[in-house]
This record gives structure tokens, sequence and C-alpha cells, in this order.
């Protein structure tokens, strides 16, 4: 049809599609939001603070590979072994993202800008699901520019509280959970989780998936993974296969008692602050023990320093036994490794694989949580106490191996 031709309409629509294109560009970026709401905008500008830190993390970066050599082993032959340094605050959500060694050692698919980028929800609308996901992440790099937004947990119109990663939708459905019926309450821990929680990439199309169709727990989470045959990586040192976990934040917290007693992600990470006669949300997302443990005050009629005191002991103990299993894991490796070089195969090693994946997929569960065992101790000291039992029980199977060719 030729522009003579073209009805009178048409004008009216290119002018309303650049008109929704604009809004929507606005709507993306934070400052623009923030000019309604200058209180919550200032202070999550500070996420950009990238200097504090606590004994077992905050926002200052640091190479963990480099504070804890263990870790090139443990995930050697996988892009965590190249580089795995401190994350920083949501304002460098896209920015550390896009300058990972790993996005450059590794062919990383468009699933992984989910929760990097707040223009995910609006490409995925225009190119579709799995078109989104399988997409090299390179190539959606030009259309990314903004990391966590406002949008990405309110709706832009109203202000309320929304989830807008479909794989969370997806995963809680799983569950048989509709998050539309979620109380603001709960809402405050959902719109964290869309995000901080655990994740794979189902199948060719690399589709974002949260592996929670038979619950929340490590032990739910490794049976669907076994039921489904998924691990991340093969072993570079042991041949056998593994899981790499990512920040399981909801589920370990699901599990804790801060969730059993109604208490929010935000409640304790976000917590309100007095500005005149209002109080407004603290959007600097960080732990408690930066703000002066204000959260905690809430509930707990403790002193600063017995507060400070109950969560270093929860997590030098839980940073304990971390250390306890990467020793027992280490020593499984060595073992396999042993056995393959004394001619072991494969099928001669299937039950020591099985028992090292099992171990390590619990050990990685703690140790990427970000938390180091506080959002749920119990859970987290169970969780390693099983690991550290299966590295051994898979260091013995190989260690069994070698006995019989001697």
């Amino acid at each position: 049809m030729s522009r003579l031709h073209m009805p009178k309409w048409s004008g009216y629509v290119v002018l309303l599609t650049i008109a929704a294109a604009v809004v929507l560009a606005a709507a993306l970026d934070p400052a623009i939001i923030g000019n309604n709401f200058p209180d919550q905008f200032a202070s999550f500008k500070k996420t950009a603070i990238d200097t504090d830190s606590t004994p077992y993390g905050g926002s200052k970066p640091f190479d963990k590979l480099e504070r804890d050599p263990s870790l090139k082993r443990l995930y050697a032959g996988y892009a965590f072994a190249v580089e795995y340094n401190e994350e920083r605050g949501h304002y460098y959500a896209l920015i550390d993202q896009q300058t990972s060694k790993r996005v450059e050692v590794a062919s990383q698919p468009g699933a992984c800008a989910n929760c990097h980028a707040s223009e995910a929800p609006e490409l995925i609308e225009q190119m579709g699901w799995e078109t989104f996901c399988k997409t090299p992440l390179k190539e959606l790099s030009g259309k990314l520019h903004h990391g966590t937004s406002c949008v990405d947990c309110h709706d832009p119109d109203t202000m309320e509280l929304r989830i807008s990663r479909r794989a969370f939708i997806e995963g809680m459905a799983q569950r048989g959970v509709d998050v539309t019926n979620a109380s603001q309450q709960l809402m405050k821990s959902y719109v964290c989780g869309q995000c901080h929680s655990e994740y794979y990439f189902k199948g060719e199309n690399k589709l974002l998936t949260f592996p929670w169709k038979n619950g929340l727990t490590i032990d739910d989470i490794e049976n669907y993974y076994n039921e489904v045959g998924f691990s991340d990586w093969t072993h570079a040192e042991t041949g056998g296969p593994i899981l790499k976990v990512q920040h399981p934040d909801l589920e370990m917290w699901s599990t804790g008692i801060h969730a059993k007693s109604g208490v929010s992600c935000a409640d304790c990470h976000m917590a309100k602050i007095k500005s005149g006669d209002s109080k407004y949300t603290d959007h600097q997302v960080r732990s408690p023990l930066l703000a002066g443990m204000r959260a905690c005050k809430v509930c707990h009629q403790r002193s600063e320093k017995d507060l400070r005191d109950r969560v270093a002991l929860i997590q030098d103990r839980t940073a304990g036994l971390l250390k306890d299993t990467e020793v027992a894991l280490i020593d499984a490796i060595d073992a396999i490794k042993a056995a393959k070089q004394a001619g072991a195969t494969s099928a001669d090693l299937t039950k020591a694989y099985q028992l090292y994946r099992s171990a390590q997929l619990r050990w990685d569960f703690v140790s990427s949580e970000n938390g180091m065992g506080f959002h749920s101790p119990q859970e987290a000291a169970r969780i390693l106490a099983t690991s550290i039992d299966r590295a051994r029980q898979a260091q013995l199977a190989a260690v069994q191996f070698n006995k019989k060719i001697d």
C-alpha cells in the first residue's frame, strides 16, 4: 500500500505506538517514577554504594575464588571457576552481569536477563517467551538499559506490589499457588523471590524454570532434578554430572522461623524509616547489619550488641560447617580422581558420582544463599550435615574401587 492510499487513521496508530513506547521507557526509568517518591528514590540510589560489607557479605565486591581457592576445584569446568565475585547492590544488577567474565567464557542465553534488566517483561511480550529465553544474551544487550527498577516490583499505575516475572508465577503454579491471591504481607517476599531463587534453563530453548514442582526444600529440588535428569555441567576433575545452585534465598527463608512467623523479606531488608510525621520504606535494600539492626529491634527488645552477637554466632557456625563440608568434598574429588587414574570407568563410579552430586548440591545451596545460614539456621545445619555424610560416602565408594583392583 502506497503512502497516498494509507488510511487516515494509520497516522494515529503510529503516534499512539510511539506514545506507548515513550510511556514505557519512562516507566522503566526509576528516576521518572522517583520524582513522585523522592524519599524512596533517594534511598534506592544508595544501592550504588559498594563500600559497605559484613563479615560474610554486603555490597563491597571481593573475589570469592581468591578468598576461598577450594571453589576453583569445586566448580572445575564451569564458568564460576573463572570468576565469582560478591554481589553488589541492586543498582549494579545489569552492570555487573554485562561486565562479568562468565558471560565471555560461556554463551549465556537471554534468559539470564530476566532478573538483571527491567526491559525483560516487555521484550518477552514482544518476542515471545521461548524466543526471548533462547536468544543469545549478547544479541539482547543493546536493548537492555535498566537494571533493577521500580516496575520490577510495583505496578507503575497504582504502585501496588506486583509479580512481573513469568518464571516465578509458573514456579508457584507448579505448587498449586496462585500468586494473584497472595496477601500484602506475602507479596513483600514474593516480589523478592521472583529473582532471589534457584532456577535452571530447561531444554534447548533455555526456558527459565524454577524447580519447585515438588516443593521448596533442597530435598524437593533434588528430587525434581533427578526426575527430569538435569545437570548443569560435567565436573572437569571427576567427570561426574553436577548441579549449580543460584541464590536460593526464598527457599531457605521459607523453612526458617521468620517465614513461619509471618516476617517478610522487606520487613528485614527494607525496614521503615521515619521522615517528619510519616514513614517510608527504605529502598536501600541491604543486610540489617548495615542498617543499625533497625529492622530487628521492631520485634526483638534487645540491645544492638546482643542482636549482632546472635547473628554472628549463627553465621560463624554456618561458615565453619561450610568449610568442613568443602574439605569432605575435596577429599571425595581426590578419591574419584585416583579411582579414574587406576582405571575406573564412569559405570564403575556411578554410585560415587550420584553421592558426590547430591553432596555438592547441598553445599552449594547453603554457600550460594545470601544469609550465611541466618535465614534458617537449623535447616542450613541439617543440609550441611547431609552434605558431609554423602561426600564421605562418595569418597568411600571411590576408595573401595581402588581396593578391588589392589
